[in-house]
């Protein structure tokens, strides 16, 4: 509950058409992508200047109320759901693309610009920014900074924190601080831009970033190899990174997912097909050929039955268009998707794969499996209806198993989605009690009121 003079105090900052609290508003910015219950804000406030970025912040602090930064909602964690309410402050308006450098290959761009927007602006200039998150097309720089996204090119080009050369923000008192640089290198003082990578708001409201741009790959092949079952697919992966190849995806799908994905997109996927990897390697048009042959190779020598190789720039849409229909397809079978990002060391997802089987079987669970085969990234995808509280009990017990598998196998609990809260009360048990709290002891440091998005990766 916000009082009407400190409402009235918004709207002295944005203006009246920019503070929102009608209960219709406040229901459209209670959730986010993650199945997780829903908290209403006391208010919607949406800035279009920084200087108001920084008015808000400072309000906030001053009364005491919590405060979540919201891009687009897309996250999976549930990152921004304002989980004890406060204020919602949206970023979609401050979305300018300041500056896009080509001699020196970076650009300034503020936080609410969209993923794919942003990466086709400085492509038609002859860059390239490869962090791609399936969410691209409404995604925010700012949700992607704050949850540290991926994609699907991360096994050769990495994710979102690979990028951030600079990181300007406002802290919890509403000063506006830079760090990082438009250099190369910069090793000034701490490495504050990479702090704030994957902090989801909890130590400052973000507002601007400096981004690496690379040159665009000059020739690219695509291919798709079809798999009898699901472990002859998980080996070939070892395989090829083992002979020294890096392609710059390598994704996978299990039988179900490419069932629920033909019968979606109807992109010509073989459906008897127990498994496939989506591969594509790119380069110098030499390197190109080669490793697309010595890929082709690998597959058939560890049981591929069928390669597909994409002849023109159609078939290779066609291909990935499939595996970015792969969370859709299986999101329109039941009423509830659950999505995990459990990641494992690649050597060991044949041993993730047998541990997903059994656990499916031990809560009678539907589990689509897909995925970025390439660095051990999977998204074991559980269809279920969370109103039958039976069933998602089941669920419950399954996700837990599926995190417990993860870190059995070295891995992690996150690969691209963010802890949010989802995820927070495993954070201990992925690292150790002492991690937990020097990190708690940085958040309490330079956020002493508990006001930017509390909850948040750490817990209460």
């Amino acid at each position: 509950m916000v009082s009407q003079s400190l409402k009235q105090a918004f709207v002295g900052i944005v203006g009246a058409e920019n503070v929102m609290d009608a209960e219709a508003d406040k229901h459209s910015y209670s959730y986010d992508a993650a199945v997780l219950d829903p908290v209403l804000p006391a208010l919607v406030v949406r800035p279009s200047e920084m200087d108001q970025v920084g008015r808000i912040v400072k309000l906030c602090n001053d009364n005491g109320l919590p405060l979540t930064v919201r891009g687009a909602g897309s996250n999976l964690s549930g990152g921004t759901i304002p989980s004890k309410g406060g204020i919602v402050l949206l970023s979609n308006a401050l979305n300018k693309i300041l500056e896009v450098n080509e001699e020196d290959m970076y650009a300034v761009v503020q936080t609410g610009a969209i993923t794919a927007k942003f990466a086709a602006a400085v492509a038609a200039k002859g860059l390239f920014y490869p962090p791609d998150p399936g969410s691209q097309a409404v995604s925010t720089l700012g949700g992607n900074v704050a949850e540290n996204a991926g994609g699907l090119r991360g096994l050769k080009y990495g994710v979102t924190k690979d990028y951030v050369m600079g990181v300007n923000f406002f802290d919890v008192e509403g000063n506006y601080c830079k760090s990082g640089s438009k250099t190369v290198k910069c090793v000034t003082g701490l490495n504050i831009p990479q702090l704030m990578v994957g902090s989801e708001g909890t130590l400052a409201v973000m507002s601007e970033f400096i981004l690496k741009l690379v040159p665009p790959p000059q020739a690219a092949k695509s291919m798709m190899a079809i798999f009898p079952d699901i472990m002859t697919a998980s080996r070939t992966v070892s395989a090829i990174i083992a002979a020294k190849v890096v392609p710059c995806t390598l994704e996978f799908m299990d039988n179900f997912t490419i069932g629920a994905v033909e019968g979606f997109a109807k992109v010509g996927l073989p459906t008897d097909a127990g498994s496939l990897l989506l591969i594509e390697v790119d380069g110098h048009p030499a390197q190109v050929a080669e490793e697309a042959e010595k890929v082709e190779a690998i597959c058939k020598a560890n049981g591929c039955t069928r390669i597909q190789v994409a002849k023109d720039a159609v078939e290779r849409n066609k291909v990935w268009e499939a595996r970015r229909a792969a969370l859709s397809s299986l999101a329109r079978l039941r009423p509830t998707t659950v999505l995990e990002d459990a990641t494992v060391p690649r050597s060991k997802i044949p041993a993730m794969m047998q541990a997903l089987d059994k656990i499916a079987k031990e809560y009678k669970l539907t589990i689509g499996t897909f995925g970025h085969a390439g660095d051990g990234n999977l998204h074991p995808t559980i269809l279920c209806d969370r109103r039958d509280k039976e069933e998602f009990h089941r669920v419950e017990k399954g996700v837990d198993a599926i995190f417990e598998a993860a870190l059995g196998l070295d891995g992690t609990l996150s690969g691209e989605h963010g802890i949010g809260l989802a995820k927070s009360r495993w954070m201990e048990k992925e690292t150790n009690r002492a991690s937990v709290l020097f990190s708690k002891r940085i958040k309490a440091a330079v956020d002493p009121k508990n006001v930017l998005n509390p909850g948040k990766i750490l817990g209460e």
